[in-house]
């Protein structure tokens, strides 16, 4: 049985935005909810079953207000809104978009784009420490750098401290060439580039001539107290348990640290135990330090990266499933004195 429904006052540049280049986020819809979509005279009409016209319906709500704030519709919002749809979750876009953590130096709001990120970002608020736990493209660090600039600039606090392990490198930076910052750029690299994009070049080199921006390799934090301080310590996947505890004993008062990585993503040598990995167990139940886990749902890279992540996930998930029964299957032939 067919039922159309209408969504009226869609404005034509709206209507280019929301249903995307040679309708290409039209046809993506129309291929998952099962419906077809009449666009004319400003006037959308959807044929298909009641429940799929009535999905179909909040996604183009969702996405048609997203348009009226400014935003340019991307496939992941497209991704994002048929997802939310299944879940009933009607206004959860919206919500999201309500907020804007800072702007970039040419003025781009920097917004939470997923329910994972958003809770994210109320977690950094609310906690001192906060575990950043996903798979790459989910904004972790790039969130975590802009709510650092944001208290920065709030003088909540005083200097933003960013570190990561140069694990690539062994933390043994000697070998190398050049002075001590050409030996550690190459590690530090992706987090300057989210400086200069939500700083600008100016304000940092500015900021970090006068200490209160300092970019640095994590062995750098050693026999350091960090008072009223943001500080992120990124690539945690790649620390030891001893490097985590050093880290995480420097916060000084007035601090917050944010500690982000992918589990899945680890460069240490074989039989080393992550740190990050380590410390989330131990510090889980510990009240004033949150862990936000994001998912494949929260990226929001290209669309294939998700679907990367995805298949990796889905590979990984199998391979373990046939080691555990690969497992008892041999234990069981022992008991059976095969």
């Amino acid at each position: 049985m067919s039922e159309i429904g209408n969504i009226t006052d869609m404005p034509a540049e709206h209507g280019a935005n929301v249903f995307g280049s040679m309708d290409q986020f039209a046809k993506k819809i129309e291929k998952t909810l099962h419906v077809s979509i009449i666009y004319r005279d400003g006037k959308v009409k959807i044929v298909g079953g009641p429940t799929d016209v009535k999905r179909c319906e909040s996604v183009l709500t969702n996405l048609l207000e997203l348009s009226k704030r400014g935003n340019v519709i991307t496939e992941q919002n497209v991704d994002y809104a048929l997802s939310l749809t299944y879940e009933d979750k009607t206004n959860v876009m919206i919500d999201i978009d309500n907020e804007i953590v800072t702007r970039t130096i040419s003025g781009k709001p920097i917004k939470p784009k997923t329910l994972g990120q958003k809770e994210y970002i109320d977690s950094i608020k609310k906690n001192t420490i906060v575990f950043g736990i996903g798979p790459a493209g989910t904004g972790k660090t790039y969130l975590a750098m802009a709510m650092a600039i944001e208290a920065f600039k709030n003088n909540e606090v005083n200097r933003i401290i960013l570190t990561r392990p140069a694990i690539e490198a062994g933390e043994n930076l000697g070998f190398l060439p050049g002075d001590l910052q050409s030996k550690v750029d190459p590690y530090l690299r992706p987090l300057y580039d989210a400086l200069y994009q939500i700083m600008g070049a100016d304000s940092f080199l500015h900021n970090s001539e006068k200490g209160l921006i300092e970019v640095a390799p994590l062995a750098y934090m050693r026999g350091r107290t960090l008072d009223n301080a943001f500080i992120i310590l990124d690539e945690a996947q790649n620390t030891t348990p001893a490097q985590m505890k050093m880290f995480l004993t420097r916060i000084g008062f007035g601090s917050k640290i944010v500690i982000t990585g992918d589990l899945t993503q680890k460069d240490l040598p074989k039989g080393v135990v992550s740190g990050l990995e380590t410390a989330v167990k131990i510090l889980e139940d510990i009240e004033d330090i949150g862990i936000s886990t994001l998912t494949n749902r929260d990226v929001v890279r290209h669309p294939l990266v998700q679907q990367i992540v995805k298949a990796y996930e889905d590979y990984e998930y199998k391979h373990t499933l046939k080691n555990t029964r690969d497992g008892r299957d041999v234990k069981n032939e022992r008991r059976k004195g095969v």
